[in-house]
C-alpha cells in the first residue's frame, strides 16, 4: 500500500493559551458503552422473541413465570424439533401460571364476572402443530427453521376481536433492535505543552424504535394472547435464521455481557455519533434481513472497539457521507476525511510491513474497499488509493490466513459457517474482476465449489445465490481468455456451455413473488431468490455479449433486458429497498438498452424512488456511467451504427475507477 502526507488540524483554546497541541494531543479517549438487547439475552427470552433485561442468575421475565432462565447455550437450542419441544413446554408453564391468576381474579370478584381470554377463544393448544389445516408447510426443504414467533398481525381478525400490541420487528433493513451509546470525552488542554485543565462531557447516542400504535394495547405480559395469534401467523412469513451464518471475527471472544469501549479522538467524536446512526443501518441490507443485528453486532461494532484501522477507515467513509448528504464544503471536512484516510493507511502499512495483526488488517482493508460503496460522488475530486491495489492486499493476507483452504474444507458440511471476511472479500473479487476484465484472484476455490455445490455463503451476505456467484466467476475467467486472443470456436463453445450451466439453475415457474408478506414484513428467502433472478439474468447478459460481433439490438438481448426489467418489480423499491444493492446487475443489462428500452424507465423511477439516496455511493455513479454511455450509443444508433462503446471503456475514457457492487 502506498500513503500520502496528510493535513494536520488544530484546536484554538482561550486567549490566555500561549500555545495550542493539535487535534490528536488535545483529544484523549472517548468511551462507549452499548446494551445488545436482540441477541444477547437469555435463550429462553431469545426462544419467545422477548427482550431480556439480563438480569444476573435469573432475568425478570423468567422470575415472573418460573420458567428456566438459561444464559449458556442449552442442547435443544441447535435442534429444530427440541426448540419446538421446548417451545410448548414454556407456553404450557405461561398458561398455567395465566389461568391460576384468572381463576384467583374470579374468586376475587364473584361469579358474575365474564370468562377470561383464556376460556372465550381457542388457544395454542387448539391449533396445535398436529392440525394441518391451520399452518402452510415451510416455504423452503423439511430442513428450515419452519416456525417463527416475531411476525406481523393475520389478516383475519374480526371487527369484534381488537388486534394484540406485538413487540416492533425489526426484518426490515435499517430496523436495528434498540440500543444506546453512551460516548464519553475526555479533552485535555495544554500551555506551553504542559497539561493543565481537563474537562469530561457526555453525550448518548440512542438508536430506538418506537412499536406501532395500534388498536386495542394488551397488558405486555398477557403471554397467552400473544403466543396464539403467533401460533395461527406462521404460515405468513418467514423466520430469520437464529444461529449465526458465518464465523465471524472474534475479537478476543468476548463475553454476551461485555460492554465494549470505542476509543476515538474529540474531533472525531461527530464522525462516530454520524457513522453509527446514517452509515452502518445501511452497510448490509441482505444481511440484516436474514439475521437482524448481525451486521452491527458481529462485524461492526466489536471491529470498531478493537480494531484502530477500521475505525479511522469508517470515521473517513463517516466524514464522505457527511459531506455527500449535507452538502458539507470547504477544508475542515476535507481535512477529517484525508486525516482519517491516513491513519488507516498507516496503520495497514505498519502491520503489513510488521507481518502481524494478519486478520484485522485483513478486516480493516476490506472495509476500505466495500465501505467507499455506500458514500460519496463520482465528482467529489478527493483523492484516493484505487480500490484494486488495496485488493492486492487482500489477496495477500486471504493467502496468509488460509482462507481459500478453509473455505473447500467446508465443502460437503451441513450448516457450515464460511469465514465473513471470506466471503465479503469473494463478493468483491468476482464482480470486481468484471470491472476491470481480469481472473478473479480465487477462481480455483470458486470453481471447487461449483463442482461441489457448496455455499460460501454469498446469498446470506448479499442476496445472490453462490452458484450464480460461481458462474460469474467462470464467465470473468473465459472473458480474460477472449482478451488474450482465444481460439473464436473454443470460446463459442464455452460460452455455450455456460449458459447451460445457468440454465441449470433456473428455478421452477412461479418462484418470483412479492418480497413481503400480506402484513408487510420481508420475506428473506423469497428475498433472494427474486435477487438471484436479477443476478442470473445479468450474468446471462455478460456472458451473450462475449460473442464474437455482439449486437445489442438483437431480439435475443432485448428480451433479456426486458425480463430483468420484469424481475426487477419483485425487488423492494424505495429508501428501504434493495436496489443499491443490484448495482452490477443495473450496469450490465442498462449498458446494453436501446432508447424505447422499459430499462431506461425502471431506472429513473427506481432512482426517483429513493431520493436523495440515489445522488452517492455506487447507485450515484453508475446512474453517471450510464447516462454517459446512452448519449454515445444513442447518437451512434441514431446514425445508423448499430456499434457500442462498452462501459469499461466509458469509465477508461473518464478516468473513472469504481468498484460498482
Amino acid at each position: 500500500m502506498s500513503s500520502s502526507t496528510a493535513p494536520t488540524s488544530s484546536t484554538k483554546q482561550s486567549a490566555t493559551m500561549v500555545g495550542t497541541t493539535n487535534a490528536a494531543n488535545s483529544a484523549k479517549q472517548a468511551a462507549a458503552k452499548m446494551h445488545r438487547r436482540s441477541r444477547t439475552g437469555c435463550f429462553t427470552c431469545r426462544l419467545r422473541r422477548k427482550k431480556c433485561d439480563e438480569g444476573k442468575s435469573a432475568c425478570r421475565a423468567c422470575k415472573h413465570l418460573g420458567l428456566k432462565c438459561e444464559y449458556k447455550r442449552p442442547m435443544w437450542w441447535s435442534n429444530n424439533e427440541q426448540r419446538r419441544n421446548q417451545k410448548e413446554v414454556i407456553k404450557n408453564i405461561i398458561k398455567r401460571t395465566k389461568l391460576n391468576e384468572k381463576t384467583a381474579q374470579g374468586v376475587a370478584m364473584g361469579t358474575n364476572t365474564p370468562p377470561s381470554l383464556c376460556h372465550s377463544m381457542q388457544t395454542a393448544d387448539t391449533f396445535s402443530d398436529g392440525i394441518s389445516c391451520t399452518r402452510a408447510p415451510s416455504v423452503d426443504s423439511q430442513n428450515s427453521l419452519d416456525y417463527n414467533f416475531n411476525t406481523a398481525t393475520p389478516d383475519f381478525y374480526n371487527s369484534s376481536m381488537p388486534p394484540p400490541m406485538f413487540a416492533p420487528s425489526f426484518a426490515h433493513p435499517g430496523h436495528f433492535a434498540p440500543y444506546e451509546i453512551d460516548i464519553k470525552t475526555e479533552s485535555q488542554m495544554f500551555i506551553n505543552d504542559i497539561p493543565t485543565r481537563r474537562d469530561s462531557t457526555i453525550s448518548t447516542f440512542s438508536h430506538y424504535q418506537t412499536p406501532p400504535a395500534v388498536g386495542h394495547i394488551y397488558p405486555t405480559d398477557n403471554w397467552v394472547q400473544q403466543d396464539y395469534f403467533e401460533s395461527r401467523r406462521e404460515s405468513f412469513t418467514e423466520e430469520p435464521l437464529d444461529f449465526p451464518i458465518f464465523d465471524f471475527p472474534t475479537h478476543g471472544g468476548f463475553s454476551p455481557s461485555h460492554q465494549p469501549t470505542i476509543q476515538v479522538d474529540e474531533c472525531d467524536q461527530h464522525l462516530l455519533s454520524h457513522f453509527l446512526e446514517n452509515v452502518m443501518p445501511s452497510v448490509y441490507p441482505v444481511l440484516e434481513t436474514n439475521q437482524p443485528g448481525a451486521a452491527r453486532a458481529d462485524v461492526i461494532i466489536p471491529a470498531l472497539e478493537s480494531n484502530k484501522a477500521y475505525l479511522h477507515c469508517c470515521m473517513s467513509v463517516s466524514a464522505l457521507h457527511m459531506k455527500t448528504t449535507q452538502g458539507l464544503q470547504g477544508d475542515e471536512i476535507d481535512q477529517d476525511i484525508y486525516r482519517n484516510r491516513y491513519a488507516t493507511v498507516q496503520q495497514l502499512t505498519q502491520s503489513l510491513f510488521g507481518d502481524s495483526d494478519h486478520a484485522q488488517t485483513l478486516e480493516a482493508t476490506l472495509g476500505m474497499i466495500f465501505f467507499p460503496c455506500s458514500v460519496g460522488r463520482f465528482d467529489d475530486g478527493l483523492v484516493d488509493i484505487p480500490w484494486h491495489q488495496h485488493f492486492q492486499a487482500v489477496q495477500s493476507l486471504v493467502h496468509k490466513l488460509d482462507l481459500p483452504a478453509q473455505m473447500v474444507a467446508l465443502n460437503g458440511q451441513a450448516h457450515s459457517q464460511p469465514p465473513f471476511n471470506m466471503t465479503l472479500a469473494s463478493w468483491i473479487d468476482i464482480l470486481g474482476a468484471t470491472m476491470l476484465g481480469r481472473t478473479p484472484s480465487f477462481a480455483d476455490t470458486y470453481r471447487e465449489k461449483l463442482i461441489a455445490d457448496a455455499s460460501s455463503g454469498l446469498a446470506e451476505l448479499m442476496g445472490c445465490e453462490d452458484r450464480i456467484m460461481y458462474l460469474i466467476s467462470e464467465i470473468a475467467c473465459l472473458e480474460a481468455l477472449k482478451n488474450e486472443n482465444m481460439d473464436i470456436v473454443q470460446l463459442c463453445a464455452h460460452i455455450k456451455l455456460l449458459g447451460e450451466q445457468i440454465s441449470l439453475t433456473e428455478p421452477p415457474q412461479g418462484s418470483l413473488n412479492s418480497a413481503y408478506s400480506s402484513t408487510g414484513e420481508i420475506l428473506p428467502r423469497q428475498l433472494r431468490r427474486n435477487m438471484t433472478a436479477v443476478y442470473r439474468l445479468a450474468a446471462r447478459i455478460y456472458l451473450c455479449s462475449l460473442v464474437p460481433d455482439f449486437d445489442r439490438t438483437s431480439h435475443s438481448f432485448v428480451n433479456l433486458v426486458s425480463a430483468l426489467c420484469k424481475a426487477m418489480e419483485y425487488i423492494p423499491a424505495g429508501q428501504e429497498g434493495f436496489d443499491r444493492s443490484l448495482v452490477w446487475p443495473l450496469l450490465v443489462a442498462g449498458s446494453i438498452s436501446l432508447p424505447d428500452s422499459g430499462f431506461r424507465n425502471m431506472f429513473a423511477e427506481r432512482a426517483n424512488a429513493l431520493g436523495a439516496a440515489a445522488n452517492f455511493g455506487s447507485f450515484g455513479r453508475v446512474t453517471e456511467l450510464l447516462n454517459a454511455v446512452w448519449r454515445v450509443n444513442d447518437d451512434n444508433l441514431a446514425k445508423g451504427n448499430t456499434q457500442s462503446v462498452h462501459w469499461r471503456d466509458m469509465m477508461r475514457q473518464k478516468g473513472w475507477d469504481f468498484l460498482l457492487i
